[in-house]
């Protein structure tokens, strides 16, 4: 299965870096708050990462602060399309469908829908 990861980065403000594991790569979005279960979350597309990533805690190079594990685990795509993604996610914090969506404006928001 592949692995996902939500790093805390304290640089240039708190957010939360959401990476999934895609072949060679780690898909990642720049959410504005940690997932919670019922909650849209802004989230921003940025450059796919480095694998080591999926391991990785501590400072960044290029004096951008440091990263923190919020929470990790494994995933499975349910759908991949232009301006949809959804997963299922089995982390320790999070669990359930997240769905990252780009809106009519161009924004994307992350949902997380908890297991029930």
């Amino acid at each position: 299965m592949p692995r996902f990861v939500i790093l805390e980065h304290d640089h240039p403000a708190l957010h939360w870096d959401f990476m999934l594991e895609a072949g060679p790569a780690l898909r990642t979005w720049r959410l504005a708050a940690p997932p919670a279960p019922g909650i849209t979350v802004a989230a921003e597309p940025l450059p796919d990462h480095r694998p080591a990533y999926l391991d990785y805690e501590g400072p960044v190079s290029g004096n951008r602060g440091t990263v923190m594990r919020w929470d990790g685990g494994t995933f499975a795509w349910e759908e991949d399309g232009d301006g949809r993604v959804a997963v299922r996610l089995e982390g320790r914090k999070v669990r359930g469908r997240a769905v990252l969506a780009r809106g009519a404006a161009g924004e994307w928001a992350l949902r997380l829908e908890a297991e029930g």
